[in-house]
């Protein structure tokens, strides 16, 4: 009750169906009638699907793999520049398939780089995206929910609830959109996470199949091991991570149960020695090293004895060896409560898990200006505003 308190001081405070409008005359109008397609968006489906789709059709799988190629390695949405399908089957494909992704509504920089996409996914619904740059990499962070069933109180996203969980082309959207505009540069997304808007675990239908799409060696073809899926901790589909053999991000956030259920309400389900199980679990059965997102709140989770008993846990779980520990000093948002711990106090808490024998990764703050910034994403009109001094 006495962090509750003290925060609380601190504060100031499936896709849409398409609509058709007919006008008649200079004043008369029809009533808005919804219309429900009867073609599938080519981005909800992966390449197997897509395949069952086709043969149900009685067409031969391999059509599906040549249009696949198209699409995605080409980036070819006319079925008529499909050379290399024939001409009667092209003629048959608008009446199966259409494309539909999502709309880009405004695109910010940031004075270090960062870009931040603001996309349209329709009923007035908006999402962001952010394409981080560094040396050796382009890493895009995509969202797959509209806002956040989890409420983590240090996260933007979490104070809009959810509101709608995203499609696999919606998300697969997010990648196409941001590859297409760096294309133009000569530039090339290397890695993406999902650690954008909403719980990954909580919209795990589209957040796999998406994952399938881009994997697809027919088409953008990127390695599994550069896709890290992130988790609150909903321990009972965290092996879905490991089946589908990508890295895996876990939102630790704090150094022991008590804590963690203050700024991460679902830790009050699934604790955190059930989700370090969880961990362990994905560990033995991958051998991929685990990282741990320790978001620095000042004086509620920056506290240098706290860097040992965050490391004390992680031992006693059996992850010393299996883990790096990705440090995140707090973003500020609109009536957060928390506050950025001084840049001495980040260091030290770095140092003491260094001197204890931790792999520890201090992220550099990225985007912070444009609020693309970890946890720092929502939708529009959320009462945030566009950009901030830092």
């Amino acid at each position: 009750m006495e962090l509750q308190s003290q925060v609380e001081s601190n504060a100031a405070s499936a896709a849409p169906e398409d609509v058709h409008v007919a006008k008649v005359g200079a004043e008369e109008s029809l009533p808005v009638v919804p219309v429900v397609r009867t073609t599938k968006n080519f981005y909800d489906y992966t390449l197997p699907e897509l395949e069952e789709i086709l043969a149900g059709l009685g067409k031969e799988k391999f059509r599906a793999q040549q249009v696949f190629k198209w699409v995605y390695e080409k980036r070819v949405e006319n079925f008529e520049e499909m050379s290399n399908v024939s001409k009667a089957f092209r003629a048959e494909l608008p009446n199966i398939f259409h494309f539909d992704l999502p709309k880009v509504v405004a695109e910010l920089k940031s004075k270090d780089g960062t870009r931040k996409w603001l996309f349209d996914i329709g009923d007035g619904m908006t999402i962001e995206t952010v394409l981080i740059p560094n040396k050796e990499r382009l890493t895009l962070c995509v969202s797959s929910e509209v806002g956040c069933n989890i409420a983590c109180r240090f996260c933007f996203t979490g104070k809009q609830k959810l509101k709608r969980r995203l499609s696999a082309g919606q998300i697969v959207g997010q990648f196409l959109h941001a590859q297409d505009s760096l294309s133009k540069e000569d530039m090339r997304i290397t890695n993406i996470v999902f650690m954008g808007m909403g719980e990954p675990l909580d919209n795990p239908d589209a957040v796999f199949r998406s994952i399938e799409i881009l994997h697809q060696p027919n088409g953008i073809n990127l390695s599994r091991k550069k896709i890290t899926v992130s988790t609150s901790g909903l321990v009972p589909l965290m092996p879905l991570i490991a089946k589908a053999k990508v890295r895996l991000a876990v939102s630790l956030n704090a150094p022991n149960n008590e804590i963690r259920s203050f700024v991460m309400p679902i830790n009050k389900k699934w604790d955190v020695h059930s989700l370090l199980g969880a961990c362990l679990d994905y560990y033995k059965e991958t051998g991929d090293r685990i990282t741990f997102e320790y978001v620095l709140l000042k004086n509620v989770t920056d506290r240098l004895e706290q860097a040992k008993e965050l490391w004390d846990m992680l031992k006693q779980a059996g992850l010393h060896n299996a883990c790096k520990v990705n440090l995140i000093p707090f973003n500020e948002h609109p009536g957060s409560g928390f506050e950025r711990p001084e840049p001495a106090s980040v260091i030290a808490f770095q140092n003491e898990l260094i001197r204890l024998g931790a792999h520890v990764l201090l992220r550099k703050t990225m985007g912070r200006d444009i609020f693309a910034a970890c946890g720092q994403l929502t939708s529009k009109y959320e009462g945030r505003p566009e950009r901030m001094t830092v």
